[in-house]
């Protein structure tokens, strides 16, 4: 059914909950599995006015971003192994969450993508965007939402 399944991880609750359906469902295709995480490319000051960052702060933040990238990651690799499923750990960079999450299923040559929705709804959703809809509505690939 599915040889490669990509799975959308950003650490929260839900994102592990589709993590553990993206193991359970390639441990039983026999597929193996992508673990993906995108972190922002650099922080950046979104409000007019505001104190712009330092080299040295910009340094740090984006290494604790790739540290806590490669926790996640590590945390998904550990679980896939304890059910038999190969797996794959994939960081990337971009300020585009959606956009990175296509271009690395296609590039993995990934079946499925599996992420997960937080279902927010009204003006949360229109201030805080949907990556998942921006997935499900650009992405050649099936994709798999849990909530």
């Amino acid at each position: 059914m599915y040889k490669r399944i990509l799975v959308a991880t950003d650490g929260s609750a839900l994102s592990k909950k589709a993590v553990a359906s993206a193991i359970a469902l390639a441990a039983t295709c026999g597929a193996e599995l992508v673990a993906l995480k995108v972190v922002p490319r650099y922080p950046q000051a979104y409000f007019e006015g505001s104190i712009p960052l330092s080299a040295d702060e910009i340094s740090r933040v984006e290494t604790q971003w790739t540290e806590s990238a490669r926790v996640q990651l590590a945390a998904v690799e550990k679980a896939a192994k304890a059910k038999g499923v190969e797996t794959k750990v994939v960081t990337v960079k971009s300020d585009v969450v959606s956009d990175a999450i296509i271009a690395a299923a296609k590039k993995q040559n990934a079946d499925l993508i599996v992420m997960a929705s937080h279902g927010r709804k009204g003006i949360k959703r229109l201030l805080l965007g949907s990556e998942t809809q921006q997935v499900l509505t650009h992405s050649h690939t099936p994709v798999l939402v849990l909530r």
